[in-house]
């Protein structure tokens, strides 16, 4: 650990000088020691992780006539602005008068999701079709992601939003 070694002075004066080593190699071991110890017992951050279930392709797919796919799903778009639309209309019938807005305050999200499934033709294959602009923001697209865990809907969706559903947004938000 430590040596101490006594040198002799040449010349006049009989006086020993003492010189201390102190070897450091028992140190680094420690040091090596604490840090490894450190390490495996400190708790590192978890990554956030929100559980994205894709669908297998259907090998036999089964024709479905439009009026009932409409009513059997809720689709919303994600605005700019913390705004969120959503309808169950297709390409012509939806018009600014059946695009409706709503917003994340509560459960409001959840309970539309509710009646539309209670309201569904087909409830079991209900789906929720989210679809958000250019102009959204990531917090909107997980609170909608929330609020569809929390309705308990295992069949949703996430896509582009269509051409004529952005010009009825469009007008809505102009």
């Amino acid at each position: 650990m430590a040596e101490v070694i006594a040198q002799e002075k040449q010349g006049g004066s009989k006086q020993r000088k003492k010189l201390i080593r102190v070897d450091m190699t028992p140190m680094v071991d420690l040091g090596f020691l604490l840090i490894t110890f450190f390490m495996f017992t400190t708790n590192f951050t978890k990554p956030n992780v929100m559980d994205l279930r894709l669908p297998a392709k259907d090998p036999n797919p089964h024709p479905i006539d439009n009026v009932m796919r409409d009513k059997n799903q809720v689709t919303f778009i994600l605005g700019k602005d913390n705004r969120v639309f959503y309808h169950q209309s297709n390409a012509e019938d939806l018009n600014s008068s059946n695009l409706k807005e709503t917003d994340f305050s509560g459960i409001k999200i959840s309970k539309i999701i509710s009646e539309a499934h209670k309201n569904a033709p087909k409830p079991e294959i209900f789906t929720v079709i989210v679809k958000p602009t250019d102009e959204a923001n990531y917090k909107n697209f997980v609170d909608i992601l929330d609020n569809i865990a929390i309705s308990k809907k295992e069949r949703y969706g996430i896509t582009d939003i269509k051409p004529w559903e952005n010009k009825v947004y469009e007008e809505l938000t102009k």
